[in-house]
């Protein structure tokens, strides 16, 4: 069946949000302009939001909630670690290269404002990284990964490089496959950059870092 109208309108808006967001900066755009580009009158948009801020979030909220729904069914389906990053990665890479305007907003927008970025790293980032958590945390169970690895390390540190990843892609401008990277970066995390023959034992600080309060 067709999506009622109003669904229809509200997405546009949002659409159009991003576009604005990302080629005006968010605290120079005006309400008017996100009207204009969605085709609706200026009104219209205080019909499905409150004002500029509340547009911003609910872009945050459902783009996060759907990449998060996603991502936890297609790792439900894979039976190892190093896939389930895989996929992890490759969604997180492909989603954000596919909609140069959502990553700009993503990766440069929100990070304009102490209280935006709290505010979401409060909420849907936070599950987010509990996901993370939960596949490394299922991979020291199971042999695939050190244990003595602590789980918040592992998940920012996994996080933190796609995320350069894609602001990286973004101020180069280079166009190239964002998702490409996703082997290569998901490999350096489970192999390290240390040559084959050359690893040696965890130091003893790492050890007492991951049995202590920060280590899980």
């Amino acid at each position: 069946m067709p999506r009622p109208r109003t669904e229809d309108k509200r997405k546009r808006i949002l659409e159009a949000a991003v576009k604005v967001f990302a080629r005006k900066g968010y605290f120079a755009a005006r309400v008017s302009e996100i009207a204009k580009k969605a085709g609706v009158a200026d009104g219209t948009i205080y019909l499905y939001f409150r004002n500029k801020e509340d547009i911003l979030v609910k872009l945050f909220d459902e783009v996060m909630a759907e990449h998060v729904q996603q991502v936890r069914a297609a790792v439900r389906a894979l039976p190892t670690t190093k896939e389930r990053l895989r996929a992890i990665a490759e969604r997180h890479l492909d989603g954000l290269g596919r909609n140069r305007d959502l990553a700009v907003v993503f990766q440069v927008e929100l990070r304009q404002s102490t209280q935006f970025m709290e505010r979401f790293t409060a909420s849907w980032l936070q599950d987010y990284f509990a996901l993370l958590s939960e596949v490394i945390e299922e991979g020291q169970r199971d042999g695939s990964l050190r244990q003595d690895l602590p789980r918040k390390v592992a998940t920012k540190a996994f996080f933190g490089a796609l995320d350069e990843m894609v602001t990286s892609w973004i101020i180069g401008g280079k166009g190239y496959d964002l998702s490409q990277l996703a082997a290569p970066v998901v490999d350096l995390f489970l192999r390290g950059a240390v040559a084959p023959g050359k690893v040696t034992r965890a130091r003893p600080a790492l050890a007492a870092v991951a049995s202590g309060r920060g280590g899980k």
